[in-house]
């Protein structure tokens, strides 16, 4: 090659032969990798129905683990309390909140797991059946009574009329004094928060919330009230007194209301949460412990192992028992620690007080952070019940135990830094990660703002300008690159669609064979 072609040669645009120049694209933001709900922290017979429940549905173990947790909550919750250290206690309800998309089988799974305790509920239904006829038969001849006599005092002859007046107003007043026991209730589905608390007055204070669909969101903020009510809940979580009044009666009072929920949710709903006026300031958001597991759509085993009858039995005969044993106690029963499980405890609290000042890693989740220690100590006495569900409130809690329940606040920690994130995200972060998945995994070298759209589900992208955020954060963060638009031609029509350039990284070489 002659000098005056070399000189030609070096005065090309490298573009011009290789193609545009790229660098090395800036990444969305950071994704933690989520642990998976830590199973091995359960006793042998919860977790392996967990295990097994996970296996036939094909869903993560997270789910019916979550829910493990709640149907021993829902057995033991106003039922026993735990003493951490001096005057703290804890009562031994939660509120879980699972986050996964429709397609997941959660109805099949929430079935599976709380059937003994729908069996339960039927039971006691049945046995206080009697008791419930005897005061119904009771109150109304108590009332027939007490009309006869205000009937008598009626028509009374001016010299008797004060002293059966005076009969009449006892037996009015013994018979307002008779009540009629309610059907026994262990589970509730979504409910408004005032049929919530008529339910914890006629339950004893006890109550569980269970629902696949997690509508229970909306009612808090507002559906039928149009405002925001969620008084019930926060004391119903935190055991504050609860004054309840009911059209017709005296108003009644609660002195430790239980509440515990184990929900399901489609991950949107965690933004719509979020913005519920009230519910982060009023510490609502901050008593639920949240889980986020990867979906197994799309990579289900289509012939799993099947759950065994001797794990459903096992399951049923041990949560039906320590439900049971304990649904007719009002007093509850007060846990405590060994010296040794108070150690742990402490040690953890110690943990947790480093990392949520100012620049800890818990900081961004202060109020969530501050109430760990206490969700840690309600998980290890959950713990404890179901490893003895025979006599468990006898027992001292043990160091494995509460080591157990914080692994399982760990667990938890990690999935509410990833929640608590996605509540503040921008929404334009959430779609941008949606349009680079597709595009990896069409392997797209470009493409127009017109294909892409109608590659995409339309329920993500109603409009083709809901796209222009999400492009535009790709392109900010290098892993697309907007072509110049070709110039008009003057001869009218719609417009050339936009045409764009991906990063290399998103098409790399395929693995030779």
């Amino acid at each position: 090659m002659t000098a005056d072609l070399w000189e030609g040669f070096d005065a090309l645009d490298p573009e011009s032969i290789t193609g545009p120049v790229w660098d090395e694209p800036v990444p969305l933001n950071h994704r933690r990798a989520l642990p998976a709900f830590p199973v091995h922290t359960l006793p042998s017979w919860l977790g392996d129905m967990v295990a097994a429940v996970a296996e036939e549905t094909q869903t993560p173990t997270d789910l019916a683990g979550c829910l493990a947790l709640g149907v021993i909550a829902t057995a033991a919750g106003g039922r026993a309390t735990v003493c951490v250290r001096g005057h703290w206690r804890e009562p031994v309800n939660l509120y879980t909140a699972v986050a996964l998309p429709p397609g997941n089988r959660k109805s099949a799974v929430f079935a599976l797991m709380t059937g003994p305790l729908l069996a339960v509920e039927k039971t006691l239904v049945e046995l206080s059946g009697p008791l419930r006829a005897e005061a119904e038969t009771t109150a109304r001849l108590a009332k027939a009574a007490a009309d006869k006599a205000t009937q008598k005092a009626a028509a009374a002859e001016p010299g008797m009329r004060d002293q059966l007046t005076a009969e009449a107003v006892h037996l009015a007043q013994q018979a307002e004094e008779l009540t009629v026991p309610a059907k026994p209730q262990l589970v509730a589905d979504d409910v408004t928060p005032e049929s919530l608390a008529t339910l914890l007055a006629e339950q004893g204070g006890r109550i569980s919330v269970m629902s696949a669909e997690g509508e229970i969101f909306d009612i808090i903020a507002g559906r039928y009230s149009g405002a925001p009510n969620m008084g019930v809940f926060l004391k119903g979580h935190a055991g504050d007194m609860t004054r309840v009044n009911r059209q017709g009666r005296d108003a009644q009072h609660i002195e430790n209301p239980a509440v515990t929920m184990a929900l399901a949710i489609q991950p949107e709903v965690l933004d719509s949460i979020g913005r519920v006026k009230g519910a982060d300031g009023r510490g609502l958001l901050a008593r639920f412990l949240y889980a986020k597991p990867i979906s197994l759509v799309g990579s289900r085993n289509l012939t799993p192992d099947l759950i065994t009858e001797e794990t459903t039995a096992t399951y049923a005969q041990r949560l039906g028992g320590l439900t049971m044993a304990l649904a007719d106690w009002t007093d509850p029963a007060l846990l405590t620690l060994t010296p040794e499980a108070d150690a742990v405890m402490l040690a953890y609290q110690k943990v947790t007080e480093s990392r949520i000042g100012k620049g800890g890693s818990l900081a961004p989740i202060v109020k969530w952070a501050s109430k760990r220690d206490g969700a840690v100590a309600r998980i290890a006495a959950l713990l404890h019940l179901a490893t003895h569900p025979d006599n468990g409130w006898a027992l001292p809690i043990e160091a494995a135990t509460m080591a157990a329940a914080t692994e399982l606040g760990d667990y938890f920690t990690a999935h509410a830094l990833e929640v608590f994130d996605d509540m503040g995200a921008d929404p334009a972060q959430e779609a941008a990660h949606q349009l680079l998945a597709h595009l990896k995994e069409q392997r797209l070298s470009g493409f127009t703002k017109r294909d892409l759209f109608r590659g995409l589900a339309r329920g993500d992208f109603p409009v083709m300008t809901d796209l222009d955020p999400a492009l535009a954060l790709l392109e900010e963060h290098g892993w697309v690159r907007q072509q110049p638009l070709p110039p008009r031609t003057g001869r009218g029509g719609r417009p050339p669609s936009p045409r764009y350039d991906t990063h290399p990284s998103i098409t790399p070489p395929l693995a030779s064979a």
